[in-house]
């Protein structure tokens, strides 16, 4: 069976660009590798310079996969995400290469690799929801949905208004909302799951370099442009962080230097929030970001791997 490498991560531990070497170290074995995407956000067209999305320079020829496949005015959905993902994993081994998946939230990772299921969903009810948080906004909604499922409540970020309305809806359609996740059993066979870890204080001016990187590299040109192609109006692309926080300046509801500092802040939240999911994940294996020689000992481990009765 050909192995399949998880990369997983915090926000600017590295795992993109680590991905895409341990990629070339099995090309250069003669083992064929392809990467895929399991960032949310990098599904984008034109978010480019605020997702950190790899150029195809520094893809560096190799081929990457659920990476500009939606404009911005579309929504993107983890149930959605799962079938794309798969369905590149099967084309992947299918070629006798190897899958690389790196990205995002722990969520988008167990969605894509674990045995897990989705409640069902009812576009009129999803409307309503969506219709109120539009009048009363996020923090009040999220109010709401405490009254209603404290251990929901509890899971969410108070502005996260997109994952409360699905919240609500699930407990308009099932009674009731699991904020657990399934058991940690891969669906995908084969999985061969690494993480990256880093001090937090190296994470967090990682991240404050990386945003002043992304505001040197032009992010405000980046989110005007994809203001005039309706960024605005989609529901997932809009509420991106460093999105939602220059659209909040170029509405006048912020200066720009707060824009910046918001976007430091919460991205960096998000990060220890990553990582803290990730830390329950038994299966990882995990490294230090900073350790040398790391994309020639994780191409060894898949090459490994992929010998007969191993992984199966």
């Amino acid at each position: 069976m050909i192995p399949l490498l998880a990369v997983n991560g915090p926000t600017a531990s590295g795992k993109s660009g680590l991905a895409i070497d341990v990629a070339l170290a099995l090309i250069a074995s003669g083992q064929p590798a392809e990467v895929v995407n399991a960032d949310s956000m990098l599904v984008y067209r034109g978010m480019d310079i605020g997702t950190a999305k790899p150029t195809v320079e520094e893809r560096r020829g190799v081929p990457h996969h659920l990476i500009d496949i939606l404009d911005v005015t579309e929504s993107a959905t983890v149930a959605d995400f799962q079938r794309r993902a798969r369905r590149a994993f099967a084309e992947v081994r299918g070629r006798g290469a190897v899958p690389v998946v790196v990205g995002g939230s722990a969520l988008y990772m167990r969605a894509i690799l674990d045995h897990f299921d989705f409640p069902g969903t009812d576009p009129a009810v999803r409307a309503r929801w969506e219709a109120e948080l539009a009048r009363v906004g996020p923090h009040a909604l999220h109010a709401l949905l405490a009254r209603r499922s404290p251990e929901a409540a509890r899971e969410l970020e108070p502005g996260n208004g997109r994952r409360i309305v699905r919240a609500l809806e699930v407990l308009d359609l099932a009674g009731d909302h699991r904020p657990t996740l399934p058991e940690w059993t891969y669906e995908v066979p084969g999985v061969l799951s690494h993480g990256l870890s880093l001090e937090r204080a190296v994470m967090d001016e990682r991240i404050d370099r990386r945003v002043d990187a992304m505001w040197a590299d032009g992010l405000v040109e980046e989110v005007r442009t994809l203001a005039d192609r309706g960024l605005r109006e989609g529901f997932t692309a809009s509420k991106a962080l460093g999105y939602r926080q220059v659209l909040a300046f170029l509405d006048g509801e912020t200066s720009e230097e707060e824009a910046r500092a918001e976007t430091a802040r919460r991205t960096r939240r998000f990060a220890r929030k990553q990582l803290s999911w990730l830390r329950r994940d038994h299966r990882i294996t995990w490294h230090d970001a900073a350790s040398g020689g790391l994309a020639d000992r994780l191409a060894g481990v898949v090459l490994s791997a992929s010998d007969p009765g191993v992984g199966e």
